[in-house]
């Protein structure tokens, strides 16, 4: 029987619901029976969360000189980083815990490295406190990928019924129109087939959305982008024995999916693939990296400063990325 993996939890912004779903998350005693989980973050935020959530839990401090694997159910590892005032405000964006989410993230892609975790399971940041703290990305994705050397990544999305990796992600419409070529959506469609492959299906269905309403209906509408843009990408996998069909209307693509004709949708840009997931249930959907060195897994949710420090937050959604996380890191 191989050995548990150490999941590394990178507590997002603290103003957030971070802490309150990474306590919550804690409170399942099969996370520990199925990994060594350790937080990364600020261990006040915790020790605060648990207050809000009337939790009497241990909120154990640990540096880099501590036994990642020795963690018990009823404490919180906390892999210090005391970066935060005990008194941030909750729901407020804040520069400092800005800077200080991009730091737990760091210090997590650095323990990945040294070996010392196995794979990272994120809480949500926030994009504007992540910019005013100096960190001009558009999300963990991005930083992920500069902070690994990667230059072929993308989101993947995944619940229970779907699905869906993503050619472009956040950028504004026009940008994602322009930023899609051949080479990109080829680049994506073989980051699906190996994904998938790797994990056990043989042979993944994927399906190709289109850019335009029905697919462009052959030059009925938009300005030709399927033809330029999309098919060549499909045949090129094609010819290398990836089974993939595209363009198609992403209007029916999605129920296909679910339905279970293919086992993952291209998507083209944010919205498209977004939407389809979080109707199925935002505590359902786990945002994947994929083409990173490092295992990472995340919440498909944000910051939800409009509940934080309320203890009401649902933490479901980070109950699934750590399951996924654990799925999916190496064996020992």
């Amino acid at each position: 029987m191989s050995k548990k993996s150490v999941i590394g939890i990178t507590m997002g912004d603290a103003a957030g619901v971070g802490p309150e779903i990474i306590v919550k998350s804690l409170q399942y005693e099969q996370v520990y029976d199925q990994s060594h989980p350790i937080v990364i973050g600020d261990a006040k935020m915790l020790e605060r969360a648990a207050d809000v959530l009337k939790k009497d839990i241990v909120i154990k401090k640990i540096d880099g000189n501590a036994d990642f694997t020795d963690t018990k159910f009823g404490e919180i590892a906390c892999y210090d980083l005391d970066l935060l005032p005990a008194d941030l405000p909750y729901g407020q964006v804040s520069a400092q815990a800005g800077d200080a989410a991009f730091q737990y993230l760091k210090t997590a892609i650095n323990l990945a490295n040294e070996g010392k975790i196995d794979a990272i399971c994120t809480a949500p940041l926030n994009k504007e406190a992540l910019h005013k703290g100096g960190h001009n990305y558009p999300g963990h994705t991005e930083i992920l990928a500069e902070l690994t050397g990667t230059k072929e990544f993308s989101m993947m999305l995944s619940s229970p019924k779907l699905k869906v990796i993503h050619v472009t992600t956040h950028v504004g419409l026009l940008d994602a129109i322009n930023m899609i070529n051949p080479e990109r959506v080829y680049n994506v469609i073989r980051l699906a087939h190996e994904t998938l492959s790797k994990s056990g299906v043989n042979q993944p269905k994927i399906g190709v959305c289109g850019i335009n309403p029905h697919a462009g209906e052959n030059g009925l509408f938009g300005y030709g982008e399927e033809e330029e843009k999309i098919i060549p990408a499909v045949e090129r996998a094609k010819a290398e024995g990836i089974n993939v069909e595209g363009p198609l209307p992403a209007d029916t693509l999605f129920f296909r999916a679910q339905r279970g004709d293919f086992d993952i949708v291209v998507a083209m840009y944010h919205d498209q693939g977004h939407g389809p997931i979080k109707v199925l249930g935002l505590e359902a959907g786990v945002n994947i990296t994929v083409g990173l060195p490092i295992i990472r897994t995340s919440v498909d949710h944000g910051t939800a400063f409009d509940i934080a420090g309320k203890g009401i937050v649902d933490e479901r959604s980070m109950l699934e990325a750590l399951r996924q996380a654990i799925e999916l890191a190496p064996e020992k």
